[in-house]
């Protein structure tokens, strides 16, 4: 008979692919992983915040 051995598969992690959202004047970048980047006025700056979480994480 066929033995799973499941504690030898690590759990899957959820892919690093964050978003912008808007929140009345603010933009924030969110992660599926659950990482947030800090509120910003500026969307550059949001965008680049999760650039460097796709990168780094």
């Amino acid at each position: 008979m066929y033995d799973q051995h499941t504690a030898d598969v690590p759990p899957a992690r959820p892919a690093h692919e964050p978003t912008t959202v808007e929140r009345g004047s603010f933009c924030t970048a969110r992660c599926a992983c659950g990482w947030s980047g800090p509120a910003r006025r500026s969307r550059d700056r949001a965008r680049a915040d999760a650039d460097e979480h796709r990168t780094t994480a």
